[in-house]
């Protein structure tokens, strides 16, 4: 009874966040794909692309208000900033924290305490430099309804991200699927030595690999911002949250990432009509385990080699 009120405007929302947290879900997904690792300081490359998005257009921007041709060019350049910054502070983290483990065949605990020591650093160093309060994203177009469907008021936010991300992951499965680079992770996720004896310069396709996580972190990280604002610690929870939905989907899996950041996004939503707001982290949360319980290999369970 309770989901039948609003039932299409929580719909929506879910929507929108289900698609932020398939973005950010495919870091951990293409990480995990070809070093079976989890990168946990994922969520501060996330954090990175907004503070990159935010610097660039609160310059170019500063007090205006943009429309028309004008705000799509905006959120390209966020976009593109948010992305650029994301990728390299990815390509950072990986020469740092990882490459290094992988020449001393480290185990694979070092790899988690490399990167967790990571992550606090760069959240830590985010604010003492860039200040622990909130700041807003000068925004490039105005934010309000552009239609109705069913009763559900689709704002301009919501279009913005599902339209990017729509594009992003379409571009990333055709990217895998489709290219030279695409075959090379795929060799290195499903047999790393045998793709090696075959000339694939392994070192190259995970430092690719983590720039292609961080430009989808990076610029779902802006498009957060725009709604949220940005912050240091914005990277915890969301980031969190996208492991879940990897795990869901089936971590090492990309289509599988995208599968679960929308049905974590709009279980969140719906959830909302039904229970207290406060709840809906402990029902994300809540997910992770029983997905862990029940089925391990998540809805689609398969690694990234086996799956595109």
């Amino acid at each position: 009874m309770c989901l039948t009120h609003n039932f299409w405007s929580f719909l929506v929302i879910g929507l929108s966040n289900g698609f932020l947290y398939a973005l950010i879900a495919l870091g951990y997904t293409l990480v995990y794909g070809v070093l079976q690792l989890i990168n946990f300081a994922h969520s501060e490359v996330f954090m990175s692309g907004a503070f990159g998005g935010l610097f660039v257009l609160n310059k170019v921007i500063g007090n205006g208000t943009p429309h028309g041709a004008a705000s799509v060019g905006y959120v390209i350049l966020g976009i593109i900033a948010g992305g650029f910054v994301g990728g390299l502070v990815a390509f950072l983290l990986e020469r740092v924290a990882y490459r290094p483990l992988r020449r001393r065949n480290a185990p694979k605990l070092a790899y988690l305490i490399s990167a967790i020591g990571a992550s606090y650093f760069m959240f830590n160093l985010a604010g003492k430099e860039f200040g622990r309060n909130s700041v807003d994203i000068a925004s490039p177009y105005t934010n309000g309804t552009v239609f109705t469907f069913l009763g559900a008021h689709v704002q301009t936010d919501y279009l913005v991200v599902a339209g990017v991300a729509i594009g992003m992951l379409v571009f990333l499965d055709r990217l895998v699927a489709r290219t030279r680079l695409g075959q090379g992770i795929r060799a290195v996720a499903q047999d790393a030595d045998t793709a090696s004896l075959l000339g694939v310069d392994i070192n190259r396709v995970i430092s690719q690999t983590f720039i292609i996580g961080g430009v989808l972190g990076g610029a779902a990280g802006f498009l957060f911002g725009l709604q949220s604002g940005v912050i240091y610690s914005m990277g915890t929870v969301p980031g969190i949250k996208a492991f879940t939905a990897a795990v869901l989907g089936g971590i090492g899996n990309i289509r599988g990432a995208v599968i679960g950041g929308l049905v974590l996004g709009v279980v969140e939503s719906l959830s909302v009509s039904c229970i207290n707001a406060s709840w809906t982290d402990v029902i994300a949360f809540g997910i992770l385990v029983v997905v862990l319980l029940v089925r391990p290999t998540g809805i689609l369970g398969e690694r990234l080699g086996r799956s595109a």
